[in-house]
């Protein structure tokens, strides 16, 4: 793969709304640190480079980025680097944002914000990014209690100007439809990849039956989860990626691609180079026998 001609236009597009992105995106969360996001001891990323990621990947056609007002370090926020590197920001980038939790300046977690809070949250958010209304929310939550009242606060700011689109991140299937009974879900952002469970993988293909956009995390992370990319690969997996000379990551990412036209992607990294691969794993296309083999993989660890 010559990766280093490849754009997020090669991974397809899906539409957010009205709002139309390139299937690879970016995710923010590791851009404030090095090593393992949310860490209170993780060492700053410096400026200069994680604005540089952020701009070759605007250059490389990503035009979907996933963040939150409770992804930084002690010294850096990913909403204020995303402002500083991307704005004046251009026509067709979609900035997605998610409010629920939250974090004190010590970097502590704070208890979920309840209905009342939910607009402080969206509003520091538009002042973090420089905006004056915020292209997509996502309500994320913890749990199987109902989110009527958090979603329905939301749903009024919408209403009222500062939210283009909702969506939901870490949620069950009764949340999707409860959400909609209030307001239109333009996406649902749960955890996703090789592995997934029988649940993980109906509620994938029940946003796709509806035209909701899926938007997995710790695709490439798996079990890393937070600390980063996975070194937990089956067999098959490093097979494969031998046989396509790409590195593992890629066709974990690529498979997660092949879930479905509604998938967005949006792996996250603060190396330039693991920027271009990640791009570049929108035109690799797996056969449908590399398929079969990973898919038994995902079925058996599921």
């Amino acid at each position: 793969m010559t990766s280093q001609t490849i754009t997020a236009a090669a991974s397809g597009t899906w539409k957010l709304g009205d709002l139309t992105v390139n299937r690879i995106g970016f995710g923010a969360m590791r851009l404030p640190q090095h090593g393992e996001a949310f860490a209170t001891d993780a060492v700053p990323r410096a400026r200069d480079q994680a604005m540089g990621v952020l701009r070759r990947a605007v250059e490389l056609g990503v035009n979907h980025i996933d963040t939150a007002a409770f992804y930084f370090s002690r010294l850096r926020s990913a909403n204020e680097l995303i402002n500083r590197a991307l704005a004046p920001y251009r026509d067709d980038l979609v900035i997605a944002t998610k409010v629920g939790p939250g974090r004190d300046p010590s970097g502590q977690w704070l208890p979920h914000a309840t209905p009342e809070q939910l607009r402080g949250q969206v509003e520091e958010n538009l002042r973090q990014l420089g905006r004056d209304h915020l292209d997509v929310v996502n309500l994320r939550i913890v749990g199987t209690d109902s989110i009527a009242e958090r979603f329905g606060a939301l749903a009024e700011l919408r209403q009222a100007g500062l939210i283009r689109h909702l969506g939901l991140s870490n949620v069950h299937p009764h949340h999707l439809a409860e959400a909609q009974s209030i307001a239109p879900v333009v996406c649902v952002q749960n955890m996703h990849g090789i592995g997934a469970s029988p649940e993980q993988r109906e509620f994938l293909r029940v946003c796709g039956e509806q035209d909701i956009a899926f938007v997995p995390f710790y695709s490439i992370a798996g079990t890393g989860r937070t600390a980063g990319a996975t070194t937990d690969h089956d067999p098959e997996v490093h097979a494969i990626a031998r046989a396509r000379g790409v590195s593992t990551a890629q066709i974990r990412l690529a498979w997660t691609l092949h879930q479905g036209p509604h998938v967005l992607a949006i792996p996250g990294t603060g190396d330039p180079d693991h920027l271009t691969q990640n791009v570049a794993t929108g035109s690799l296309r797996l056969s449908a026998e590399d398929l079969a083999t990973l898919d038994s993989v995902h079925h058996e660890s599921g």
